[in-house]
């Protein structure tokens, strides 16, 4: 096989132990191998960066392995030109698999430019993701408090749930509070709500007639100090997202402006794919890294039902939320793609057929630089005319209506 890159190395990244092994050419141009394992700490991937520099070798490949071969890239990413792949393209042949066997291969496949390189964002954008994933991190946690405090309400028979579209709103939290001091009248708790919710006073007094017990207290009374301790913290790293998102704020106005796609889902996006496309040829490219394509599964000439790829995983999550409001939206293009798709497919392969959408249209506002289009949810319907009209008249047909085709003059069919 031709030889790309001569002189190269891989590594095989653990959690305690990093396996090296390096390939370089002697003066008649056989190839030499030099193994080392090195461990984990600063000290010891600083001295694998001097190792590499007294071979003088230019490129190294290492394997995505956990997060273990993140330390290794924040210290060696301006001495070396990097390479992350994926452990599911650099397979080793069972039977023959050590730590070093597996660095040795990595290194051969470098060695022929038979890897193919993961997209890593640079240093500042890397520190904008771990700050918006913290943030969904601590957002999805608040989640899961506010659903157990919830348990425990409906343990104790209240059913403000039932009444109250947020439970921990300003309505539902002050009667919350006062449930936590020991206020067991249903009048005196109903009376607390504000604004729209005062014109259900019968109901929130049926709701909150319940048996609040001492360790119900106790539990709500932990869960709301949890609560509040995560706003903090959630509040403060908005701060930080938005110091950091100041450089490319028009970027996440126009991607505000997508159905379904608010401004910490513009946030998370950007965070993700960054806002230079060079690293991904097309809006296809795009959708296929972040898991959102369908994968091949061909046999025989058959095509077999294909299980998109895991992908980038925060995107994906966060563009199926997006896709699952877009497809309540009103009068837009992706609810009636959702819709449509949805009366064949199903539900599931809707929104993810929306998911796909919205970020193929990010893509294109990114690269273009222009603002989000509404095509309307007529769209399909001006799309093919010709072919929508038949259609509905024969609907109307089965329906026991008698129908008479007439274009309008000033726009024909």
């Amino acid at each position: 096989m031709e030889v790309i890159n001569p002189r190269c190395a891989g590594l095989d990244v653990h959690k305690k132990s990093i396996s090296a092994c390096c390939i370089s050419r002697s003066a008649t141009g056989a190839r030499i191998f030099e193994r080392r394992t090195f461990g984990t700490m600063t000290t010891d991937i600083l001295m694998l960066g001097e190792w590499l520099h007294s071979l003088d070798i230019p490129i190294v490949a290492l394997e995505s392995t956990g997060v273990y071969w993140k330390p290794i890239w924040n210290l060696l990413e301006s001495d070396f030109d990097l390479m992350l792949v994926n452990p599911q393209h650099i397979k080793q042949v069972p039977g023959r698999k050590t730590d070093v066997k597996d660095a040795e291969w990595i290194a051969t496949l470098l060695e022929h430019g038979l890897l193919r390189a993961s997209f890593v964002p640079p240093a500042p954008h890397r520190a904008f993701r771990e700050l918006t994933r913290t943030r969904s991190t601590l957002i999805r946690q608040r989640s899961e408090l506010v659903n157990r405090v919830q348990k425990v309400l409906e343990d104790a028979n209240i059913k403000l749930a039932s009444v109250a579209t947020d439970v921990m709103g300003v309505s539902g939290r002050a009667m919350i509070e006062a449930m936590v001091v020991g206020e067991t009248d249903p009048k005196v708790l109903a009376s607390l709500a504000v604004r729209g919710l005062r014109n259900k006073q019968e109901e929130l007094e049926q709701a909150l007639l319940g048996r609040v017990a001492d360790h119900h207290r106790i539990i709500i009374k932990q869960f709301l100090s949890l609560i509040d301790a995560l706003d903090s913290s959630i509040a403060e790293l908005e701060k930080h997202i938005g110091e950091a998102s100041s450089s490319f704020r028009d970027v996440v106005d126009r991607l505000d402006a997508i159905p379904g796609v608010g401004p910490v889902t513009a946030q998370m996006i950007l965070s993700e794919i960054g806002t230079d496309m060079d690293a991904f040829p097309s809006d296809r490219h795009l959708c296929a890294w972040s898991g959102l394509a369908p994968g091949n599964n061909e046999s025989a000439g058959k095509q077999l039902p294909g299980r998109p790829r895991k992908g980038n995983r925060s995107l994906r999550t966060g563009l199926i939320q997006a896709a699952h409001a877009a497809a309540r939206s009103k009068g837009t293009y992706l609810s009636a793609l959702y819709r449509r798709i949805a009366a064949r497919r199903g539900n599931k392969k809707a929104t993810v057929a929306v998911a796909h959408a919205i970020l193929k249209a990010v893509y294109h506002m990114i690269v273009r630089q222009t603002a989000y289009h509404e095509l309307g949810e007529d769209y399909y319907d001006k799309l093919s005319p010709r072919r929508t009209a038949p259609r509905l008249i024969r609907r109307l047909r089965e329906m026991g209506y008698t129908v008479t085709k007439q274009p309008d003059a000033a726009n024909p069919a």
